[in-house]
């Protein structure tokens, strides 16, 4: 059997996590699963019954426009706009399949094979599972103790086969919230050199600030720039019906068409309207969401110093995750296997979001807080500040 391009990149690593749980008898000390950033709750119920009204629509199980419903990019541009203090109009908007799919359109509207992309490391995994698919190179971009990015470090990874800079934040897996004089001056380089910044603000929505973090929008000519992508799934717990945005220039949206057209023809109708509904109606109950969010932040850093007791440290918190160095002579990933056994928890390894031959992964882990409130927090750390391997 002949190798596809799915053999150039590694397997899922959720995927593997859960099958280190597999078979496992967990009554005695329930599991506690950190591993994964997606809300297991269903979404609140004045969307699920939107949602069982939209149902008897007949245009809801129909082929929609590749792009989106025309109602939802207006109503993310008009948001948008509000937001950022920038203008955005409909035709700078598309509506994807979750924001994993924003990601690989955008990808496959910049870069041919060869060409690559600078991505800081620790990286979210699936970013790095597409550029490998896509036969695009990526190029590691080390964060320093901070766990933020330097943009003159970039800067002097730029090549001519340089397409873009792919920033996520709030940051995955390690939590920072990158400053706007950051995320700008990330801007200044990527327009400098002509090539893309994607920035990734799946978790904007659970910013520890209020206001727009970062005024790219309002920039002279930012949408020839600037790539930025969304979900609806962390916003309104949609996860299973994938719906994401992308915001860019009208040209380039033409170009991520193409991509679209030929994998999912259109978005999830179904998730489209729920999302669009959302956005109308559920604005102070999101509310309420962030604010559990940040309550849960704030338990992990008031928690944390029964770690650092133990000798952990913590490089980063913030939206669904902390990022946390361990003190144990075992690598992350077996670090990470021995605690669902010693501790009946699941968190992935620092492993998973570097590249091959990174050692600094061996000693981190991720933890994401999404699915446990501030009681199993605090049940999380005195479990760990316990543990001995």
């Amino acid at each position: 059997m002949a190798d596809g391009s799915t053999q150039n990149t590694f397997s899922p690593p959720v995927m593997e996590a859960r099958r280190w749980i597999a078979g496992k008898d967990f009554s005695a000390a329930p599991l506690i699963n950190v591993s994964q950033a997606a809300p297991v709750d269903p979404p609140p119920p004045p969307l699920v019954a939107a949602m069982a009204r939209a149902l008897e629509d007949p245009e809801t199980h129909l082929y929609g426009p590749v792009l989106g419903l025309p109602e939802l990019r207006t109503q993310v541009a008009q948001d948008w706009t509000a937001a950022y203090g920038g203008a955005v109009t409909d035709d700078q908007v598309a509506i994807t399949s979750g924001c994993n799919q924003a990601f690989a359109a955008a990808i496959a509207a910049l870069c041919q094979t060869g060409d690559a992309v600078i991505v800081p490391t620790p990286f979210y995994f699936n970013h790095k599972m597409w550029l490998d698919m896509a036969g695009v190179t990526t190029t590691p971009l080390p964060c320093e103790a901070t766990m933020l990015p330097d943009p003159a470090k970039a800067e002097a990874l730029i090549t001519p086969k340089t397409r873009a800079i792919a920033l996520v934040t709030p940051n995955n897996p390690c939590g920072v919230e990158y400053p706007a004089d950051l995320v700008g001056a990330f801007f200044d380089v990527a327009q400098r050199h002509g090539i893309a910044l994607i920035v990734d603000e799946t978790y904007r929505d659970f910013h520890s600030l209020d206001g727009a973090p970062h005024d790219l929008f309002t920039r002279q000519g930012w949408a020839d720039t600037l790539i930025q992508l969304y979900s609806f799934s962390k916003a309104y717990r949609l996860t299973g019906h994938r719906v994401g945005a992308m915001v860019t220039s009208a040209a380039r949206l033409a170009e991520v068409e193409k991509f679209l057209d030929t994998v999912t023809i259109c978005p999830n109708q179904l998730g489209q309207r729920a999302a669009l509904w959302g956005m109308q109606n559920l604005g102070q109950w999101l509310a309420g969401e962030r604010a559990e969010i940040l309550t849960r932040r704030a338990a992990i850093e008031s928690e944390f110093p029964k770690l650092a007791a133990q000798g952990w440290r913590l490089l980063g918190c913030g939206a669904y995750f902390a990022y946390a160095e361990h003190p144990f002579d075992l690598p992350s990933d077996k670090v990470a296997q021995r605690l669902v056994d010693h501790a009946a928890t699941l968190m992935l390894p620092g492993t998973m979001f570097v590249p091959a031959g990174d050692t600094s992964g061996e000693k981190q882990m991720r933890i994401a807080f999404a699915n446990i409130d501030a009681a199993q927090i605090a049940q999380l750390f005195d479990r760990l500040a316990t543990v001995k391997l």
